[in-house]
């Protein structure tokens, strides 16, 4: 089987959630990896500009109508994707480390665990 096949074949059947949690793991480690390498300012923007866009996705879910998460957890998710926009362009200007972001991507991928949200 080649890997698009089992990639789709993934997408397919992967549990929305477990499909968040891997993306971001996948930026988290991306920026853990950037930040351990020495990788400041504009040279951040391809990895910043990914998580920006991912908190961008899941604010605008959160805002939609259809959503059904609590209306709370909802807001808390769209004040949180609404930071971490400001805070990416402190962060790609040098004005700011990248360790903030990491720390709230990986609040978030904690609470995605089992068990932590009902379904």
């Amino acid at each position: 089987m080649s890997l698009s096949a089992y990639q789709r074949a993934r997408t397919m059947t992967e549990h929305p959630r477990s499909t968040e949690v891997r993306l971001l793991r996948e930026i988290t480690g991306d920026m853990i990896a950037a930040r351990d390498g020495g990788v400041t300012g504009v040279a951040l923007a391809p990895i910043l500009f990914r998580n920006r866009m991912m908190w961008n996705a899941f604010s605008t879910d959160c805002a939609s109508r259809g959503n059904q998460l609590p209306v709370e957890l909802r807001a808390s998710i769209v004040s949180l994707g609404l930071w971490v926009d400001r805070y990416t362009s402190d962060v790609a200007t040098g004005r700011d480390t990248i360790d903030a972001l990491i720390e709230v991507n990986r609040s978030l991928i904690e609470g995605l665990q089992p068990g932590r949200i009902a379904a």
